[in-house]
């Protein structure tokens, strides 16, 4: 597989099925934040953490692959003339979607009841979390976008929303086992 094709010069990139759309189409800014969102994902399964939470954040950024092949995929390239799927992968589902529920129920039970906003930072693990969760809800606000203009899979929309909840749990989670202190946002008085 050749790195280099030239074939995006002039500004346009090929979608899933063929079609050419400009780079800054909507539906290549939602997968490309999704691909963002991975690495930072990245960054922190890097960290000095347990190796359990290592290998839900490797599920997780080999589900996000799935969810950017599915946003890639225009919904007329869906199916071939045949009827057969054309992306012949396991999609994101409800399966998906449970597997961020369970892990957050968990994570939460050992958390403290919050009162109050909490500040993000305290330790790198916990600043890559918070980033993270940022930019997946910008992934969010794109795919809901992109929604609003041609459907897209209800599923990739639930999973993104889910997926920023679990990152801000797992930043708190981080927090407590790596013995920081949260900071708690508490407005000052006029």
């Amino acid at each position: 597989m050749k790195i280099y094709t030239k074939t995006g010069d002039n500004g346009t990139t090929g979608l899933f099925g063929g079609t050419r759309v400009k780079k800054y189409n909507l539906r290549i800014e939602s997968y490309g934040t999704v691909d963002e969102l991975n690495s930072y994902i990245g960054l922190i399964k890097d960290q000095e953490i347990s190796n359990d939470i290592k290998a839900s954040l490797l599920k997780i950024q080999n589900e996000l692959f799935t969810l950017g092949a599915m946003l890639a995929t225009p919904p007329e390239k869906e199916t071939l003339k045949s009827g057969k799927e054309r992306l012949n992968i396991p999609k994101i589902d409800d399966n998906s979607i449970l597997f961020l529920e369970n892990e957050i129920d968990v994570m939460d039970q050992e958390l403290p009841q919050m009162t109050h906003f909490i500040l993000p930072g305290g330790h790198q693990a916990v600043s890559f979390c918070h980033v993270a969760r940022c930019v997946c809800r910008r992934a969010e606000r794109l795919s809901v976008e992109l929604n609003d203009q041609e459907n897209i899979n209800d599923d990739i929309l639930k999973y993104l929303n889910r997926l920023s909840d679990y990152l801000f749990v797992l930043a708190r989670k981080l927090t407590k086992d790596l013995l920081i202190e949260e900071v708690k946002w508490i407005p000052e008085k006029k």
